[in-house]
Protein backbone atom coordinates (compact mmCIF):
# COMPACT_ATOMS: atom_id res chain seq x y z
CA UNK A 1 0.00 0.00 0.00
CA UNK A 2 1.36 3.40 -0.99
CA UNK A 3 1.53 6.21 1.56
CA UNK A 4 0.71 9.67 0.18
CA UNK A 5 3.48 12.20 0.71
CA UNK A 6 3.02 14.68 3.54
CA UNK A 7 2.52 18.32 2.71
CA UNK A 8 5.24 20.84 3.65
CA UNK A 9 3.31 22.19 6.66
CA UNK A 10 3.06 18.74 8.21
CA UNK A 11 -0.67 18.22 7.78
CA UNK A 12 -1.96 14.99 6.36
CA UNK A 13 -4.08 16.37 3.53
CA UNK A 14 -2.51 17.07 0.20
CA UNK A 15 -2.53 20.66 -1.14
CA UNK A 16 -4.93 19.65 -3.91
CA UNK A 17 -7.52 18.35 -1.47
CA UNK A 18 -7.29 21.52 0.62
CA UNK A 19 -7.86 23.60 -2.48
CA UNK A 20 -10.89 21.55 -3.46
CA UNK A 21 -12.41 21.73 -0.01
CA UNK A 22 -11.94 25.47 0.53
CA UNK A 23 -12.86 26.71 -2.94
CA UNK A 24 -16.32 28.01 -3.67
CA UNK A 25 -16.33 26.99 -7.29
CA UNK A 26 -20.06 27.06 -7.86
CA UNK A 27 -20.69 30.52 -6.48
CA UNK A 28 -17.65 32.10 -8.10
CA UNK A 29 -18.51 30.54 -11.44
CA UNK A 30 -21.97 32.07 -11.43
CA UNK A 31 -20.63 35.43 -10.29
CA UNK A 32 -17.97 35.62 -12.97
CA UNK A 33 -19.96 34.19 -15.86
CA UNK A 34 -22.85 36.64 -15.68
CA UNK A 35 -23.09 40.29 -14.85
CA UNK A 36 -25.21 41.52 -11.99
CA UNK A 37 -27.79 43.07 -14.33
CA UNK A 38 -28.81 39.64 -15.62
CA UNK A 39 -29.61 38.32 -12.17
CA UNK A 40 -31.28 41.44 -10.84
CA UNK A 41 -34.37 42.77 -12.54
CA UNK A 42 -33.84 46.40 -11.54
CA UNK A 43 -34.56 48.76 -14.40
CA UNK A 44 -31.65 50.77 -15.71
CA UNK A 45 -31.73 54.26 -17.13
CA UNK A 46 -31.10 54.96 -20.81
CA UNK A 47 -27.72 56.49 -19.96
CA UNK A 48 -26.65 53.34 -18.10
CA UNK A 49 -27.53 51.27 -21.16
CA UNK A 50 -26.21 53.50 -23.96
CA UNK A 51 -23.31 55.41 -22.38
CA UNK A 52 -20.52 53.34 -23.95
CA UNK A 53 -21.72 53.59 -27.57
CA UNK A 54 -22.51 57.29 -27.13
CA UNK A 55 -18.97 57.91 -25.90
CA UNK A 56 -17.50 55.91 -28.80
CA UNK A 57 -19.63 57.85 -31.32
CA UNK A 58 -18.61 61.18 -29.75
CA UNK A 59 -14.91 60.35 -29.77
CA UNK A 60 -15.19 59.06 -33.33
CA UNK A 61 -16.94 62.21 -34.54
CA UNK A 62 -14.38 64.44 -32.82
CA UNK A 63 -11.48 62.45 -34.29
CA UNK A 64 -13.07 62.53 -37.73
CA UNK A 65 -13.50 66.33 -37.55
CA UNK A 66 -9.92 66.70 -36.32
CA UNK A 67 -8.73 64.63 -39.28
CA UNK A 68 -10.77 66.81 -41.64
CA UNK A 69 -9.16 69.96 -40.24
CA UNK A 70 -5.65 68.53 -40.48
CA UNK A 71 -6.25 67.31 -44.02
CA UNK A 72 -7.57 70.72 -45.06
CA UNK A 73 -4.50 72.38 -43.52
CA UNK A 74 -2.37 70.64 -46.13
CA UNK A 75 -4.16 72.74 -48.76
CA UNK A 76 -3.73 76.08 -46.99
CA UNK A 77 -0.36 75.81 -45.22
CA UNK A 78 2.50 74.78 -47.50
CA UNK A 79 5.06 74.71 -44.66
CA UNK A 80 4.44 71.20 -43.20
CA UNK A 81 2.44 69.80 -46.09
CA UNK A 82 3.86 66.26 -45.89
CA UNK A 83 3.05 65.94 -42.18
CA UNK A 84 -0.52 67.11 -42.72
CA UNK A 85 -0.97 64.73 -45.65
CA UNK A 86 0.18 61.79 -43.54
CA UNK A 87 -1.61 62.55 -40.26
CA UNK A 88 -4.89 63.86 -41.68
CA UNK A 89 -6.06 60.66 -43.41
CA UNK A 90 -4.97 58.59 -40.39
CA UNK A 91 -7.23 60.62 -38.08
CA UNK A 92 -9.99 60.55 -40.70
CA UNK A 93 -9.94 56.76 -40.91
CA UNK A 94 -9.66 56.26 -37.15
CA UNK A 95 -12.55 58.65 -36.51
CA UNK A 96 -14.70 57.04 -39.17
CA UNK A 97 -14.01 53.59 -37.75
CA UNK A 98 -15.00 54.63 -34.22
CA UNK A 99 -18.07 56.46 -35.51
CA UNK A 100 -19.32 53.44 -37.44
CA UNK A 101 -18.59 51.03 -34.58
CA UNK A 102 -20.57 53.17 -32.17
CA UNK A 103 -23.47 53.57 -34.60
CA UNK A 104 -23.64 49.80 -35.17
CA UNK A 105 -23.39 49.10 -31.44
CA UNK A 106 -26.63 50.99 -30.65
CA UNK A 107 -29.00 48.69 -32.63
CA UNK A 108 -27.25 45.65 -31.18
CA UNK A 109 -27.98 46.89 -27.65
CA UNK A 110 -31.61 47.59 -28.60
CA UNK A 111 -32.00 44.06 -29.93
CA UNK A 112 -30.50 42.59 -26.75
CA UNK A 113 -32.85 44.68 -24.62
CA UNK A 114 -35.89 43.37 -26.56
CA UNK A 115 -34.67 39.78 -26.21
CA UNK A 116 -34.11 40.28 -22.47
CA UNK A 117 -37.64 41.67 -22.07
CA UNK A 118 -39.11 38.72 -23.95
CA UNK A 119 -37.05 36.31 -21.88
CA UNK A 120 -38.20 37.86 -18.61
CA UNK A 121 -41.82 37.75 -19.80
CA UNK A 122 -41.55 34.08 -20.77
CA UNK A 123 -39.88 33.25 -17.44
CA UNK A 124 -42.70 34.91 -15.53
CA UNK A 125 -45.30 33.02 -17.59
CA UNK A 126 -43.48 29.75 -17.02
CA UNK A 127 -43.23 30.30 -13.30
CA UNK A 128 -46.91 31.27 -13.17
CA UNK A 129 -48.12 28.09 -14.86
CA UNK A 130 -45.66 25.58 -13.40
CA UNK A 131 -45.65 26.82 -9.79
CA UNK A 132 -49.39 26.26 -9.29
Amino acid sequence: MEIPPKSPDGSEKSPQSKELITSNTGSTLCMSSRSESVWTSASRSKWDIYHKPVIVVSVGAATFLFGTVITSLSCFLPKNKDVYKMCGPAFLSLGLMLLVCGLVWIPIIRKKQKQRQKSQFLQSLKSFFFNR
